[in-house]
């Protein structure tokens, strides 16, 4: 009954030689018309998973992450390589209507559609979800924004930062005597992205149950929402508003960032009563487990500052390695801050293939971050790193939509392709 329930009628990808079938998404077929992080990692989860993901960019320009990233080699982005892996890339201008015609075309033969452009922005290039609802019924239509498709900020330009300020994010973040710090990285686009690929399979999932596709409303301050803990409830019920911390979590103790004598940070964390035991007994002092101010977390809680001082007064006579292999031996949670070297260097990194080398096209092979989470009978693989601008622009309209190469030369020159 249940293997009833989820079969998906699959597609069969079109095929290249770094495109081999894998994963559970196998024959699942996705346009991606987004652009920069919100909508094209929500394509690179999907594609990381099997499925086959068409990247509609816009001809002689492309999706604007092709030259993001701080560094670059010989002139090109390292950035794309990443979050462009597994997909193809076909250039068409949907400003136009010959553009907009190609597209319908290619939603007859999807499964899911990625867009996070403006709301509004689908709709007046003809492309909204009435119109590709009536081309694929079973459709799923991904949409990635600010502050989703309906309310009153909907229309509004909406980048990650701002969602991340407007979900709560952002007050929460830094040092309590200094504005409020951004992450090093663009989570509310990331976020939205996730959410927005979880919500894809909950719908292809759904299609195979209720016979038809949806849309999929992702937005930026809603997914950053979605991880805010419990500040909205306390606040509701008692007024406490979270404040910034630094290092720590208030009344969560101890969990801090310790000096060690070699001058590493090392992140503790002790706060549950048994593992706090633990905790006293690799530094030598077990009776602290019973002391009326440490001996539960409310005590920890409140005396967290002076349990700090405590634990880095001790931890800043042992040297890093040493103290991390006393805490796992004492079951005590605990890791080194790493950046991108110590991760490469790390054992535990290398027995996963947490981060693996895949072929590039002209720089040899390059390391980035492997596919998660691990699936034991369907993982998920990356075949191939971000492609050229329209590299698969042939082969999509040709063995898809049937166009031969006459034709494609002419919507080239035109500049639809």
């Amino acid at each position: 009954m249940l293997a009833a329930l989820i079969t998906i009628p699959l597609m069969e990808p079109l095929m290249s030689p770094s495109c081999a079938p894998t994963g559970p998404l196998h024959g699942i077929r996705v346009l991606e018309l987004g652009q920069l992080i919100a909508g094209p990692f929500c394509g690179q989860l999907l594609g990381d998973f099997g499925a086959e993901i068409i990247k509609i960019e816009a001809p002689g320009v492309g999706d604007p992450m092709r030259t993001w990233g701080h560094e670059k080699v010989n002139g090109k982005t390292l950035w794309w390589s990443v979050i462009a892996r597994n997909k193809k890339s076909v250039t068409c201008d949907l400003r136009t209507p010959q553009g907009q015609a190609i597209l319908k075309e290619l939603v007859a033969h999807a499964d899911v559609l990625i867009e996070n452009f403006r709301p509004g922005t689908m709709e007046k290039w003809n492309l909204g979800w009435d119109t590709l609802r009536a081309i694929k019924p079973e459709l799923v239509f991904v949409r990635v924004s600010g502050y989703g498709q309906s309310g009153p900020y909907a229309a509004r330009a909406g980048f990650g930062s701002i969602g991340e300020a407007m979900g709560g994010l952002r007050y929460v973040c830094g040092d309590p005597s200094t504005p409020p710090a951004r992450m090093g990285i663009s989570i509310g686009d990331t976020l939205a992205a996730m959410h927005a690929a979880l919500g894809a399979v909950m719908a292809l999932f759904a299609r195979a149950r209720i016979g038809q596709g949806q849309v999929v409303d992702s937005a930026i301050y809603e997914s950053v929402l979605n991880i805010m803990e419990s500040t909205i409830i306390e606040y509701d019920q008692t007024g406490y508003i979270r404040e910034r911390s630094g290092s720590i979590l208030p009344n969560i103790a101890p969990s801090n960032v310790y000096p060690t004598a070699d001058g590493l940070n090392i992140v503790i964390g002790a706060n549950q009563d048994s593992v706090f035991a633990r905790l006293c007994q690799a530094m030598g002092h077990p009776e602290l487990a019973q002391d009326p101010r440490y001996a539960s977390h409310e005590a920890r809680g409140a005396h967290q500052t002076e349990l700090d001082i405590l634990i880095a007064d001790w931890t800043r006579t042992i040297q890093s390695e040493a103290l991390l292999q006393s805490m796992a031996q004492h079951g005590v949670p605990a890791g080194g801050i790493y950046r991108a070297p110590e991760m490469l260097a790390d054992p535990h990194f290398q027995a996963r293939e947490a981060i693996v080398r895949i072929p590039h096209p002209e720089l040899g092979e390059v390391a980035m971050q492997n596919v998660a989470p691990r699936l034991s009978e369907t993982p998920g693989a990356i075949h191939h790193c971000g492609p050229a601008l329209g590299e698969h622009t042939h082969v999509v309209l040709g063995e898809l939509l049937g166009y031969t190469p006459k034709r494609i030369a002419e919507l080239q020159a035109s500049g639809i392709l």
